[in-house]
């Protein structure tokens, strides 16, 4: 299974993807991403990549959610530039940028009086997966993990897959030290939910419609 925040290669041939087109794709990719980690932080759950690492850090600190998100994953543009271009990385900045934006917007439109916590875990990492899924369809991603286990595996040789991974492994893993086992355990379940979509979805050998 593909890690979940990585590209998607453009088929031969075909068009490329207008200006309006790659912005609508980038405000409904990150409000379906950002409404997922609404529903995740109304939970106390986690996630994989950077985005998990940015909850646990908000959970430990309490600095606000989104300037988190947007500063821990600077680093990795790096690797972005380094392993797949100046497009690719812009892209993803403007994606991460717009996602921490929203994600500081998002909790002031929306209120749950009553959210159960294996829907929250199921349906957001649905949501997730399904805004990931359109930014990777606009050759963008959410940045952080994914473009690193990119870096290393043109670098190194390792599979971006397995590390991908073992990166959300360790995230989840330190969960432990700010949630509950239970509360990673539907962590664990969001994640595999999140994969769930890209991998039945992300399959350009058989979907074109980038």
């Amino acid at each position: 299974m593909p890690p979940a925040d990585l590209p998607a290669a453009q088929p031969t041939g075909a068009a490329p993807h207008s200006l309006v087109e790659d912005l609508q794709a980038l405000i409904t990719g990150c409000l379906f991403v950002a409404l997922s980690i609404l529903m995740l932080r109304e939970s106390r759950l986690l996630t994989g990549g950077t985005t998990g690492l940015s909850f646990l850090l908000h959970y430990l600190s309490g600095w606000r959610l989104g300037l988190v998100l947007f500063l821990v994953n600077l680093p990795f543009y790096v690797f972005g530039l380094a392993a797949l271009g100046k497009r690719f990385t812009f892209k993803t900045f403007c994606a991460v940028g717009t996602l921490s934006l929203f994600t500081e917007i998002i909790p002031g439109l929306v209120h749950f009086s009553r959210l159960d916590p294996v829907f929250a875990a199921v349906m957001g990492g649905l949501l997730a997966g399904i805004g990931i899924l359109i930014l990777m369809r606009h050759g963008a991603s959410l940045g952080g993990s994914g473009v690193l286990a990119i870096y290393l595996q043109k670098t190194r040789g390792w599979r971006a897959g397995t590390v991908q991974m073992s990166l959300d492994v360790c995230i989840l893993s330190l969960g432990l030290l700010v949630v509950s086992p239970g509360e990673v355990g539907l962590s664990i379940l969001s994640a595999a939910a999140l994969n769930l979509v890209i991998g039945i979805n992300h399959r350009p050998d058989r979907y074109f419609g980038f």
